[in-house]
């Protein structure tokens, strides 16, 4: 077995125009005096990182890193999670998801994709330099309106759907092979794979390409009332990434999962700070140990309750209690007998 390695911290919900949120330099400085080992650092935030000059030049990586380092710190991941949404966008959300885009390209979903593809390929071949081996992305969606069936959907609808969403992202993953990176989908609702069977549909459609992976973040599995445990079982060989985020579940008599169109606050179904929400992380984290998960626990953090810097502080301490050093040596050994084939034959009557 091998141990979780953390904590990490995604830096997207801290960036900010004030200090020390303002500069990679400052806001590292800030997440190692909180006890975090390592940074997921959001491409999209040009007040943190270059995406552009970490694609071109491997010098700029390499001080990147060493920011980083100075302050006790490893990059975990790259993330390119609005980028990623802007590979695929049905026109319902053109509007709203232009505001993620360059300016340059809003108003033009052709060139607002294509300037999204070129921000994932960039940010792949940035994690090489910077000798990552997983990015965290989101993957888009084209069906996501029609995710409820009503009106009936028309025969090929989805299909069709996940068939050119395979196509937009094949080319991507096999540059992803060519510079040893995984590409990790965050499941999450609002993404055409958004639980495990949307998986399953694209695997099949990307012909299970081998960096066509997950990003396993249990409050979305929650708040959709999956078995969040059962499914590292089912896809543990798949999750190369992790966020430690935390949410409830409390329906009522007048709103379940889909709250109402309430605001955070107010919903059935929302986010929480580590500790405070309903997700079993000592489930989590033992089940992830056993199947030898060796990546990062990252804090992504959202609460619409809890002060941010409050539940970063607390986040730190909760993961770091949460990982599981493992042994090198099985309980039981202090009464191993020394058998050898010839005992183990006579205990069963075969001597």
């Amino acid at each position: 077995m091998k141990t979780i390695k953390g904590p990490a911290i995604f830096l997207a919900q801290f960036a900010g125009d004030a200090a020390p949120f303002n500069s990679f330099d400052a806001i590292c400085e800030w997440a190692a005096s909180l006890g975090y080992k390592g940074v997921q650092i959001p491409t999209w935030d040009g007040r943190l990182f270059d995406l552009k000059k970490a694609s071109d030049s491997k010098t700029y990586c390499d001080e990147i890193k060493g920011v980083a380092a100075s302050h006790g710190l490893e990059i975990t991941e790259l993330s390119t999670h609005l980028q990623g949404q802007l590979v695929a966008v049905h026109p319902a959300y053109d509007t709203a998801f232009d505001g993620f885009a360059a300016p340059e390209v809003r108003g033009n979903p052709a060139a607002r994709t294509e300037w999204a593809i070129d921000q994932v390929r960039r940010a792949i071949k940035a994690s090489k330099h910077l000798g990552l081996n997983a990015h965290a992305t989101f993957s888009g969606a084209l069906a996501w309106p029609y995710i409820y069936p009503w009106p009936q959907r028309p025969a090929g609808l989805v299909e069709t759907a996940f068939d050119e969403l395979a196509r937009r992202w094949t080319p991507l993953l096999d540059h992803a092979d060519e510079h040893g990176v995984d590409i990790c989908y965050e499941i999450h609702p609002g993404e055409d794979l958004h639980d495990g069977v949307t998986y399953e549909m694209f695997l099949e459609r990307v012909k299970n390409h081998s960096r066509a992976n997950l990003l396993y973040d249990p409050s979305h599995l929650l708040l959709q009332q999956l078995d969040y445990l059962d499914y590292i079982d089912i896809y543990h060989e798949r999750i190369k990434a992790f966020h430690v985020k935390d949410a409830e579940f409390n329906p009522t008599g007048r709103q379940g999962v889909y709250s109402g169109f309430q605001s955070w606050v107010n919903r059935a179904a929302r986010f929480r700070s580590l500790g405070d929400g309903q997700v079993d992380f000592g489930g989590i984290f033992s089940k992830l140990t056993a199947y030898d998960f060796d990546s990062w626990a990252v804090l992504e953090w959202e609460c619409a309750l809890k002060h941010p810097e409050d539940g970063a502080r607390e986040g730190a301490e909760f993961i770091k209690h949460h990982i599981i050093r493992v042994t090198e040596h099985a309980f039981d050994d202090f009464a191993d007998a020394g058998t050898d084939e010839e005992a183990n034959r006579r205990m069963l009557g075969l001597a």
